[in-house]
C-alpha cells in the first residue's frame, strides 16, 4: 500500500449524549423506532458536538461559493488524474494498493457498513418540502439513493445483499468510532430543518468523487468481489450531470439572497467538515493487520470450544482443549499447529490440515467459521503464496441480481395500500414520507412508498 497519501490527524470519536453511551448506540436509537420528539433531541445534540469538533477543522472549500462549481471540477479533474496514475503503476505490474486479499477488502466492507447501511440518510428531511421547486435537486439525490424504489437500484439493498454474498451480515465486532459516520447522516435527516445550511454542505462533501471508490471498486473485481455498490456511485457521482453538479446546484438555489448569506456559507462549510469526523476509508483500509485479525477472531471463538474437542490429538503436550482454556493461548496454538505440520504457511491452502478440517465435503469443522471467518484464516495460512500473481475475475452484477419483485402478500405492504386508498393526495404523501426513512425505505413498503411518492408528486406539483 505504498502508493496512499498520508493520512490527515481526525478527531476523536464523538460520544452520544447518554451517559456512559456509545456511537453505536446514538446510532441504533436514531436507526430505529418511530419518529418521535426524543429521537429529534438526540439527533440535536449529537450534532452540536460533531459540528464543535468539524469547526477545528480546516476549511477545504472556497471562500466564495459562486467559486464552488470550478473547484468542484477543479477536484474531479485532479482525482481522475490520480486514478490515471494509479491504472498506470497496475498496468506495469504494480501491486494491488488498498487490498493485499480478499480477507482484507471484506473486512472492509463490514467495517463501513454502518455507513453504507444509511446511505442517503442525511437527506431524509427534505421530504416534506417536495412541493418547493428549491428542493429539486436535493429530492432528486435522496430519491435516486433511494433507487426511486426500484431494488435493484436501491443503494442499501444493493450493499446489504454484497454483505450477505460474503456473510458478513452480523456486525457485532466493529468499533464503535466506525458508528460516527452514520450517526452523523441519520442526525442531519432528522435535524434537516434546524441544520439546512449543515445539510447542504454535508452533501456537497459526500457527493464528491473520491479517488478511493474507484480504487475500491478495481480492486474488489480482482479478488472476486461484486463492486457494483462503488462502481454505480462512481457514475452517479459525477460533476456533470450526477449528485456532485446537483449539490452545488442546490446549494445556489437555496442560499439567501441577501439576509445573513454570509452566515449561511460558514454553516454550509461547517457541514462539508462533518465528512472528515471519524474514521475515513484509507484509515480503515490501513488498519489491517491479518495476523491480528486472525488472532481475535479466534478469541472470539475460543469459549465456545473449548470443551467440544477430543484429549486424542496433542500439540507440543497440551490437548486442543487445554490450548482453548484460557485466554492468551491462541497465538502459540497456532504456532504449534506449524511445527507439527497442520498448518503450511505460505502455500495452498489445500495442503495444510487445518484448512481441511474447515472447509470441502466432510470437513469435521463444517459450519464451524462464518464465510469470512474462512476466508481471514485462508489468506493468513496462504500468505506469499498469494502474491504469486493476482487475477480479475468476472462477476455477475449485483444490479441484476438485486432485480425482484416487491412482494404482494407482505403484511407491511398490504396494509400502506389499504390506508392509502382512503386517502386524498395530499394526505398520501403525509403518509408515504415515513416509509422513505432509513428505516424503512428498502424494505418492501418502502419501495412502494417510494414508486408512489414519485409518482404523486409530478401530480400534485
Amino acid at each position: 500500500m505504498t502508493a496512499l497519501t498520508p493520512l490527515q490527524s481526525r478527531p476523536a470519536t464523538v460520544q452520544p449524549i447518554a451517559a456512559g453511551g456509545t456511537v453505536r448506540q446514538c446510532y441504533e436509537r436514531l436507526l430505529q423506532g418511530p419518529d418521535d420528539a426524543d429521537r429529534q433531541s438526540i439527533a440535536q445534540a449529537f450534532l452540536e458536538q460533531c459540528l464543535e469538533q468539524a469547526a477545528a477543522l480546516p476549511q477545504e472549500t472556497p471562500d466564495d461559493p459562486t467559486a464552488l462549481q470550478a473547484w468542484v471540477e477543479q477536484h474531479s479533474a485532479g482525482v481522475a488524474l490520480q486514478y490515471a496514475d494509479y491504472l498506470e503503476r497496475r498496468k506495469s505490474g504494480g501491486p494491488r494498493e488498498f487490498f493485499s486479499n480478499k480477507a482484507h477488502a471484506l473486512y472492509f466492507l463490514q467495517a463501513v457498513a454502518p455507513t453504507k447501511l444509511v446511505d442517503g440518510a442525511w437527506l431524509y428531511g427534505v421530504l416534506k418540502h417536495w412541493h418547493d421547486h428549491r428542493f429539486e435537486g436535493l429530492l432528486c439525490t435522496y430519491l435516486e439513493e433511494l433507487g426511486d424504489g426500484s431494488p435493484a437500484q436501491n443503494h442499501v439493498v444493493i450493499y446489504r445483499k454484497l454483505l450477505a454474498e460474503h456473510g458478513l451480515q452480523d456486525m457485532p465486532d466493529i468499533d464503535d468510532e466506525r458508528y460516527l459516520q452514520g450517526t452523523v447522516q441519520l442526525a442531519l435527516g432528522y435535524a434537516g430543518d434546524e441544520y439546512l445550511p449543515e445539510v447542504i454542505g454535508y452533501n456537497l462533501g459526500y457527493e464528491q468523487l473520491p479517488l478511493h471508490l474507484l480504487i475500491s471498486a478495481y480492486e474488489l473485481a480482482e479478488l472476486d468481489i461484486d463492486p457494483y455498490y462503488f462502481t454505480l456511485h462512481v457514475t452517479i457521482d459525477n460533476a456533470s450531470t450526477g449528485h456532485a453538479q446537483k449539490a452545488v446546484q442546490a446549494l445556489m438555489q437555496l442560499l439567501p439572497m441577501e439576509a445573513d448569506r454570509e452566515a449561511f456559507w460558514r454553516r454550509v462549510t461547517l457541514g462539508y467538515r462533518l465528512n472528515d469526523l471519524g474514521q475515513g476509508s484509507r484509515a480503515i483500509i490501513e488498519a489491517f493487520d491479518l495476523d491480528r485479525e486472525v488472532l481475535d477472531m479466534l478469541e472470539r471463538k475460543r469459549p465456545f470450544g473449548q470443551h467440544m474437542h477430543s484429549d486424542y490429538c496433542k500439540f507440543e503436550g497440551k490437548t486442543v482443549n487445554e490450548w482453548l482454556s484460557a485466554p492468551g493461548q491462541l497465538e502459540g496454538f497456532l504456532t504449534a499447529m506449524q511445527n507439527k505440520g497442520w498448518i503450511k504457511r505460505h502455500e495452498d491452502p489445500q495442503n495444510s490440515r487445518f484448512w481441511t478440517l474447515i472447509e470441502g465435503a466432510g470437513a469435521a469443522m463444517f459450519g464451524v467459521f462464518s464465510p469470512y471467518e474462512k476466508q481471514l484464516l485462508h489468506d493468513w495460512i496462504a500468505g506469499d503464496w498469494l502474491k504469486q500473481g493476482s487475477r480479475r475475475a468476472p462477476r455477475r452484477s449485483l444490479g441484476a441480481a438485486c432485480e425482484s419483485q416487491v412482494g404482494v402478500e407482505d403484511p407491511d405492504v398490504l396494509a400502506l395500500e389499504q390506508t392509502l386508498r382512503g386517502q386524498a393526495p395530499d394526505e398520501q404523501m403525509q403518509t408515504l414520507m415515513p416509509w422513505l426513512s432509513a428505516r424503512c425505505h428498502s424494505h418492501p413498503a418502502g419501495l412502494l412508498a417510494t414508486r408512489r411518492f414519485i409518482e404523486l408528486k409530478s401530480v400534485l406539483r
